[in-house]
């Protein structure tokens, strides 16, 4: 049994549990691994929270970072129980998660829950007046003031 199995195993455990037995959202789970160590968890409760963005590995990250004290997860392993989708990619990245390891692809979520993340990976692709969710620029030279001071201040924080 690899090390892979034993994390993997329990991401794909709490799957199972938020959705087959709490019915709480999808069959998403997620694990986040530190050395030899899960330091968090998470569990898709999209359903139970009304939250769109309580997918597993956003709540796994936010654990891991609480858990250890900092944002950057640089030496952590993520393991999840489906392909991230853009929203959660997009956190570990920030997060600066080393590796993502995933059980089964989008297109098997597509397949059997009816989660579909590709119009959302072709949407970011393309200008943002353009996008099926239009982002459009507004104040633009009001909060460049703001990025300006935030910039020239001698102890900002740093990411």
């Amino acid at each position: 049994m690899t090390e892979h199995h034993h994390f993997m195993q329990r991401a794909i455990e709490l799957a199972r549990q938020t959705s087959i037995v709490e019915r709480a959202g999808g069959p998403f789970g997620c694990v986040i691994v530190r050395g030899d160590e899960i330091i968090a968890e998470g569990a898709n409760r999209v359903i139970a929270e009304k939250d769109p963005t309580w997918h597993a590995e956003m709540a796994a990250i936010r654990t891991a970072c609480s858990a250890i004290g900092t944002h950057d997860l640089s030496d952590c392993i993520l393991y999840t129980s489906c392909e991230p989708c853009p929203m959660c990619y997009a956190a570990a990245w920030w997060a600066r998660i080393d590796t993502i390891y995933y059980a089964t692809t989008a297109q098997d979520a597509k397949e059997c829950g009816n989660f579909d993340d590709v119009p959302i990976h072709e949407a970011v692709k393309l200008p943002g007046p353009d996008r099926a969710l239009p982002v459009l620029g507004v104040e633009h030279e009001e909060m460049l003031k703001i990025w300006r001071e935030f910039r020239d201040m001698p102890d900002r924080p740093h990411y």
